[in-house]
């Protein structure tokens, strides 16, 4: 069965390039378009390993990542963000959120897809 990987990006052509490279390797790919919609996705969708853009309207990715580790049932699912912030106070700050792994936009899909690898 393949995995399934959520991507939360308010990019229509980043969240094209994730979904391509993800499906092309083999898994089972769903989106959402900002943060509300991800956590709603987490729950019908239950998938192994969240990618999570951080800039995007209402909620950001940092309060995403925060808000799914702050549930017991999400305290251990990967997230990998994937975000034009790409400074090292930027990828602390992810990292101290929770996230398990940064990737800095623009990214090589080969790269994500092997990032996801690890995790899924």
């Amino acid at each position: 069965m393949a995995r399934k990987i959520i991507i939360v990006d308010d990019s229509a052509t980043e969240m094209a390039i994730m979904t391509n490279s993800l499906k092309a390797g083999g898994f089972d790919v769903v989106t959402a378009t900002n943060g509300e919609e991800a956590l709603l996705r987490l729950e019908s969708d239950r998938p192994d390993v969240v990618v999570l853009d951080v800039i995007m309207p209402g909620k950001n990715g940092f309060q995403v990542c925060r808000q799914i580790r702050s549930d017991a049932r999400w305290a251990s699912l990967p997230i990998v963000m994937v975000t034009s912030k790409d400074q090292e106070s930027d990828r602390f700050w992810g990292m101290k959120q929770g996230a398990s792994d940064y990737i800095t936009k623009p990214f090589d899909p080969s790269n994500l897809l092997e990032t996801v690898r690890r995790f899924a």
